[in-house]
């Protein structure tokens, strides 16, 4: 049986394929990424233990936003990256040259493309797969993520300087400009190239329209994609559930302790020896890696304030211990300048009423500009670094 011969970048006669819309679609694209890339790395860095200039505590807002920009700016990148791939995948079946060095170089440009593609895709779905909180692999998604996207940034930077002075000429001329076609791209469809790059922004306000509420609350009413968008107890929504992280028994029982640690002198209180203390009320947004955030108002007692308790000096970090038996970030460290803030408190309270065990019954960390993952609920220890 005669196997069919493949495809010719003759059987892609569309006009809509062309340098002039690839150039403008991976334009946006490119600046997409960019803001993907960055807005990562500061994620990235406010949850490394290791940080040679500390993470801001103020704005208190920063996180949220920056956060929201990561996915946001990733949620629009899909609809381009799709109408990008169409626009340029009649190259792939250009007949490569017969000349060994322009073949060599034909070889590399398109391995290169090959990785930008890959690890485009890669990011893009993991990224929502976690902004859903779906994790059907074995491997840690927040690593791979961070590397992945420095092989990507950099695929791309290679990409746009091999072909710069095609993209230059693209978007200096007119977009239905067509002495950069294909000779046999010649058929007109039922869009024109304006019609189909209109459509294309539209898709992607759309999909950002659709999921930015779950950091915009205003816009939370159309945003019909937008996870943790809802409500929750005491209006906030959440992430990971006491049943989830198997504290359900522990964190109501009566013989909690919150145990306060430094240089060998550890002290307990229970959860009513901390109402005992003068509370502390701050608004403070949480904001989750997901792309998600909302305001708060908390009620607690002061970080600060408890360590003074146990004479623990100003700048030093704090190990932080919850209840939970399963998943990550059960222990993590409170930098010395979250603890040494006023702003950081030991929450027993959520928008003036008690803290529900969802939110981190009998106590939760909460401190100004940290990614929600380090907002540790359920604090059962906190112990001082000597």
């Amino acid at each position: 049986m005669k196997l069919p011969a493949p495809p010719t970048e003759a059987h892609f006669p569309s006009r809509l394929r062309s340098a002039a819309v690839a150039a403008r679609v991976g334009l946006w694209l490119g600046v997409c990424f960019g803001i993907a890339f960055l807005t990562g790395l500061i994620s990235h860095y406010a949850q490394n233990h290791s940080q040679p200039i500390p993470f801001p505590t103020s704005p208190v807002w920063g996180y949220r936003v920056t956060q929201g920009l990561h996915v946001a700016a990733g949620t629009a990148a899909v609809p381009l990256l799709l109408v990008k791939l169409w626009t340029v995948y009649p190259r792939l079946f250009i007949r490569p040259p017969r000349e060994a060095r322009k073949l060599a170089v034909e070889a590399l440009e398109r391995a290169s493309i090959g990785v930008l593609v890959a690890g485009a895709v890669f990011q893009l779905v993991t990224g929502l797969m976690n902004s859903s909180q779906w994790y059907p692999w074995g491997f840690s998604f927040r690593t791979t993520h961070y590397a992945v996207g420095w092989v990507t940034i950099g695929a791309m930077v290679v990409h746009v300087a091999v072909k710069l002075p095609i993209i230059r000429r693209a978007l200096t001329g007119d977009v239905e400009d067509t002495s950069q076609d294909r000779p046999t791209a010649t058929r007109h469809g039922v869009l024109t190239r304006r019609g189909l790059l209109r459509t294309t922004w539209g898709a992607a306000g759309v999909a950002v329209l659709a999921t930015a509420g779950s950091t915009v609350p205003f816009l939370r009413g159309v945003s019909i994609f937008g996870v943790r968008s809802g409500e929750g107890p005491a209006g906030v929504p959440i992430n990971r559930s006491a049943s989830a992280a198997g504290v359900t028994a522990s964190a109501v029982s009566s013989g909690f302790r919150l145990t306060l640690a430094y240089a060998g002198t550890e002290t307990e209180l229970t959860r009513q020896d901390l109402l005992d203390l003068p509370q502390a009320t701050e608004s403070l947004p949480i904001a989750c890696v997901e792309g998600w955030s909302a305001s708060a108002t908390w009620t607690g007692v002061r970080v600060r304030d408890l360590l003074d308790r146990i004479d623990a000096p100003r700048g030093r970090d704090v190990v932080v211990t919850s209840l939970q038996q399963r998943g990550a970030f059960g222990v993590t460290l409170l930098q010395s300048n979250f603890a040494d803030d006023d702003r950081t408190l030991l929450a027993l309270g959520l928008n003036g009423d008690t803290l529900a065990i969802d939110h981190g019954f009998p106590c939760r960390l909460i401190a100004p500009d940290r990614p929600g993952v380090l907002q540790t609920k359920w604090v059962t220890r906190l112990e001082v670094q000597a």
